[in-house]
């Protein structure tokens, strides 16, 4: 089975990994996303920051393959803070349905003691299904 390497227009290059490979039968996986911007910036230092630009940063790998958020079938979260996950729960839904909407697919979250980049609060990888043809 080929693999199609899907890299938003515009991102800084991925180097040494993927952001996206689609397969032919339309599985999209993506790779863990972080709270930086397109050109690898952290613009935001607080939790629900980054977690909406992750968000956004999956939601353009699911578009540049095709798809939409409605596509997304799991999500994995890797989170540094168990706490502070749970301080923000309110705001954390408002954020993710800003970016995703209604759309909830399975999910897990991990909580871990940390991630390569030391800006980063949280770490969340995916996997969706894009109709093909």
């Amino acid at each position: 089975m080929a693999l199609k390497e899907i890299h938003p227009e515009g991102w800084a290059p991925a180097l040494g990994y993927a952001n996206g490979m689609l397969a032919e039968d339309g599985t999209l996986h993506i790779g863990g996303q972080i709270g930086w911007n397109s050109q690898k910036v952290f613009e935001c230092h607080d939790f629900i920051g980054q977690m909406t630009q992750v968000l956004k940063n999956i939601r353009a790998v699911v578009e540049a393959a095709g798809g939409a958020p409605s596509d997304i079938a799991r999500l994995t979260w890797f989170v540094k803070s168990k706490a502070e996950y749970m301080a923000h729960q309110k705001e954390i839904g408002a954020a993710y349905r800003s970016v995703m909407g209604r759309h909830f697919p399975a999910m897990s979250l991990v909580v871990v003691a940390d991630l390569l980049e030391d800006e980063a609060l949280l770490e969340i990888e995916a996997t969706a299904h894009i109709a093909q043809g």
